[in-house]
């Protein structure tokens, strides 16, 4: 597309023997954009996007000039802007039914009199296959082997579909299985800071330069902000719009500038810097907010340290975490892999732009800011169950003791030791039983995975053992890391230990940890124990890693292999014994911890150039299961009415070339009254699928063995197991079964009313829908953080949901929700559910919606109690933009979108 471009902006740039077309941010403000060069550098990307993207009904003039006075109103103001990303990024849990919702709009594109062609991709599109490996083997050199294996035996049907995809669709590619997890494969590979395409300008081919833009279908997209790439996790829906050229609707952000100064101190890993920032930013309040680092800080800090960093952006509850380019970008891209040519094409393009870092570099201009020193950063871990729970390395003995007593209602401190049926150990209260080297924030970063092998190598030499109740794992983000750590030695260390290769992909922190072995699993059930996991995670929350372990601990990978040998998290590593060594003498965790300079040596002979070449060199070709994959052909999907994995979805169903009028909520039921920090697992649980479950009956009912039930998150290509998935986590709580001593059960259960039966919320649901009562649920604060989890959004509206009222809401949910045709809605500060006094048993209706809505305007619950009372309660309508307005009107952004490209 041809930008209109008011301001005179399009300029050529000479790198090498090459000339591009650039979109100036020089020349706009020597043209009527005043002083945006002081912009903060993420800023400066959004603003070249517009520049670029001038099509005078997304994006106008007006547009342009209204995003320029950000320098004055620092985004308290909102200004609705159209952002188009370069390119799409997905993984496979999410990936798989953005891939049936295609295939489906094609169907319903058909049906509307339309070539099943235009529903294409019009912008590049990964999708990289790394969420469905289990650890079900570990432990043993044969655990790679066996898990491969059984990934490919279980989604063997997904696998296929995706295959289909790769054909059918244009601009869409699949990274196999195996190759890693997709951040870091975006990282390592994908991204490339400054992205180019070939166009027609006045007749003629020229290729222009931009900055590389993404959305991802995982909150964690953001890891790559620390290769100045601007991207963030969106929900499955608006990717799939994104996909289909649909800019993404959005408020001209706040963006907090966090200062870095300092070095951190000998011993201190980018894991601790990480949760640090984290803590401090969940505290500071930054939902829906960039967040961007500068300071002299940034010397000290690797690009992999960046990239840890910036990964977290969801846990500290923003939309990004950026970093901009400096010599340490340019380094790493060189280091990793990247032509010369485009390294050469970054380092004048950013230049040109003033989106080129380095010393004499003046700060910019922030909403707000925040600061830290980094070498006032210590050791520490984060649990039991939020990101944010920072707790220093010598308190987390206290602290889960403290915990016990308090979060667990564990009233007799560590208690009693229990035996463990055939073996000669026993269990107790914080016992670490899982202990896993695995997720994308740190297994980027050779650091702290080279920091984990010598400190494994160090605890070999000292005849140290992991305890035999540990289930031990290494799920390394992509090759390059098995591969250095294989050329190091320090892979021979780690086998010692039990930290066997059992994949490359996302396993412990998405709940793919594998089952415990039975008789641990029946020790812990069997005695209501709280075991521990520890992680190198960024997810913690409750029944998200296994559903047998209540404390999870997020930790480094190197304080991973030393909870491993400790055994136990109720204990102070600073000052006790890991164990006794083979001399008979306690070790302690100093004994063993690698200095930085061993760690740095290690990393300059192992990490190399040619190390990223080689491995990345056939990255889309697979290994001989993927090769083996047979996939059906055609531009439409045959699907199988049998399929327990893949099904045609009913959200077209009917579709017609107009929406339906938009009606009020009258006489809906309360499915559910939800506290604080509900996130997108406890909605749409990923992990393990039990056989008493709604999910788990239609599973058996539809011919499917337990042993074969997979799990949540490999299902999500099948609404029928997803919607009864929904609000099915096991630890979830609804207010609406407190008892009369104000316990609240734990698991997806409601009371239908009237008569106050109690049933599943899925089953409650279905009753509702058969009644033609609409439905509603309320919520406390941070309503939907997590996961970037379309099913969370999906899940919902398919039970019949109308609206969510909260107190508020986390960014990407609420736009899910928005897509999926469900008001989202958030009470007055200092008004609740419970303030309210609902207990559940009320009505309620929210009229004013078939008059005509506006974006953020004021609407009212009238809430009926038993007896006839009336309350009216003032709710914040959280469409945020006239473009969201449209999706909701449309019944969401895909139907929107078909209508929009309609005959």
């Amino acid at each position: 597309m041809t930008s209109l471009d008011s301001f005179k902006s399009r300029q050529k740039l000479v790198v090498g023997d090459k000339t591009y077309d650039y979109f100036s941010l020089r020349a706009a403000e020597a043209n009527g954009l005043e002083g945006v060069s002081k912009l903060p550098y993420s800023l400066k990307v959004v603003l070249e996007n517009l520049l670029r993207n001038e099509d005078g009904r997304w994006v106008t003039k007006d547009t342009i000039h209204s995003f320029a006075k950000w320098l004055t109103e620092k985004g308290k103001t909102e200004r609705e802007i159209a952002f188009s990303p370069a390119r799409v990024l997905m993984q496979d849990f999410t990936g798989v039914p953005a891939v049936v919702d295609l295939a489906a709009m094609r169907d319903a594109f058909v049906a509307l009199g339309g070539d099943p062609q235009k529903i294409n991709p019009l912008v590049p599109v990964d999708l990289v296959i790394d969420h469905s490996v289990i650890v079900d083997e570990f432990g043993t050199p044969k655990a790679f082997e066996q898990n491969v294996e059984l990934e490919y035996e279980r989604n063997g049907e997904r696998y296929r579909f995706l295959k289909w995809g790769q054909s059918a669709f244009d601009n869409f590619r699949v990274v196999p299985p195996g190759t890693g997890i997709c951040h870091q494969v975006n990282l390592e590979y994908l991204a490339q800071t400054v992205w180019t395409r070939t166009e027609k300008a006045d007749g003629a081919a020229v290729e222009v330069a931009y900055p590389d833009t993404l959305v991802g279908t995982d909150s964690h997209t953001t890891m790559v902000n620390g290769l100045a790439v601007l991207g963030w996790g969106v929900g499955g829906i608006e990717a799939e719009a994104a996909m289909l050229g649909q800019p993404l609707s959005m408020l001209a952000p706040e963006v907090i500038g966090f200062k870095l100064t300092g070095a951190p101190k000998e011993g201190v890993t980018a894991t601790d810097v990480v949760l640090t920032v984290t803590q401090m930013l969940r505290k500071k309040g930054v939902v829906g907010k960039f967040v961007e680092f500068y300071g002299e800080g940034l010397n000290h800090l690797s690009l992999a340290d960046r990239a840890t960093i910036a990964n977290m952006a969801p846990e500290y509850g923003a939309t990004c975490g950026f970093f901009p380019v400096d010599a340490e970008t340019l380094a790493y891209l060189n280091m990793s892999g990247r032509a010369a040519e485009r390294i050469a094409l970054i380092e004048a393009y950013t230049l040109a732009q003033g989106m080129l870092r380095d010393a004499s570099s003046p700060d910019p201009e922030f909403t707000d800011t925040l600061a830290l020193d980094l070498a006032e950063v210590a050791p520490s871990l984060a649990g039991p169950k939020r990101p944010e729970g920072r707790v220093p390395l010598e308190d987390i003995g206290k602290a889960f003791e403290t915990a016990l007593a308090g979060e667990y209602k564990k009233d007799g401190g560590l208690g009693p030791r229990h035996k463990v049926e055939g073996t000669n150990y026993d269990l107790g209260h914080g016992d670490v039983v899982i202990a896993a080297i695995t997720s994308c924030t740190n297994t980027s970063n050779p650091s702290v995975l080279i920091g984990a092998g010598l400190l494994a190598r160090n605890a070999v030499a000292k005849g140290l053992k992991v305890k035999p109740w540990v289930k031990t794992s290494l799920a390394p983000g992509s090759q390059v890391v098995g591969q250095y750590l294989a050329n190091s030695g320090l892979q021979k260390s780690l086998d010692e230990l039990g930290f066997n290769l059992v994949g490359f992909g996302c396993t412990t922190c998405i709940g793919n940890s594998g089952p415990l072995p039975a008789p641990v699993s029946k020790t812990i059930n069997a005695h209501d124990l709280v075991a521990a996991s520890v992680l190198s995670g960024n997810r913690n929350f409750e029944g998200r890693v296994n559903p047998d372990v209540q404390a999870n601990y997020l930790a480094s990978p190197p304080l991973v292999v030393a909870f491993a040998l400790a055994g136990t998290v109720a204990t102070d590593l600073t000052k006790e014994p890991l164990g006794q060594g083979s001399d008979g003498q306690p070790v302690y965790l100093r004994d063993i911890w690698p200095s930085s300079a061993e760690i740095d040596s290690f990393i300059r002979d192992n990490v190399t150039r040619d190390l990223f070449r080689e491995t990345y060199a056939n990255v889309f070709a697979g290994d001989e299961h993927w090769r083996a994959v047979a996939a059906p052909a055609g531009e439409t999907y045959g699907w199988d009415g049998n399929s327990t994995y893949v099904r045609n979805p009913p959200y077209f169903v009917g579709l017609a070339k107009e929406p339906k009028p938009v009606t009020d909520i009258v006489g809906a039921r309360i499915l559910a009254l939800f506290g604080d920090k509900i996130t997108t697992d406890h909605i749409s649980p990923a992990g393990s699928i039990k056989a008493a479950s709604p999910a788990g009956k239609w599973l058996m009912d539809n011919g499917v063995a337990q042993k074969d039930f997979n799990q949540y998150g490999t299902r999500r290509g099948n609404h029928e197991v997803m919607m009864r998935g929904t609000f099915a986590n096991i630890r979830i709580k609804n207010n609406m079964m407190k008892d009369a001593h104000g316990v609240v059960p734990e698991g997806g259960l409601t009371k239908y009313y009237p008569g106050g039966e109690t049933l599943s919320i899925y089953d409650a649901a279905m009753r509702y829908q058969k009644d033609g009562a609409p439905l509603v649920v309320f919520a406390g604060a941070e309503y939907g953080n997590g996961s970037s989890r379309d099913w969370a959004a999906k899940g919902t509206a398919l039970l019949g949901v109308r609206a969510v009222i909260a107190q508020s809401f986390e960014r990407i949910h609420r736009s899910n929700l928005v897509g999926m045709g469900v008001l989202p809605l958030t009470f007055e500060p200092g008004t609740s559910w419970g303030s309210l006094g609902l207990t559940g048993e009320e009505t309620v209706a929210i009229r004013g919606l078939e008059k005509g809505l506006a974006p953020r305007q004021t609407l009212a619950a009238e809430i009926t109690f038993p007896g006839g009372k009336v309350v009216s309660a003032p709710l914040l309508l959280r469409i945020d933009t006239f473009d969201e307005l449209e999706y909701f009107k449309n019944g969401g952004i895909l139907p929107y979108v078909l209508r929009q490209l309609a005959p």
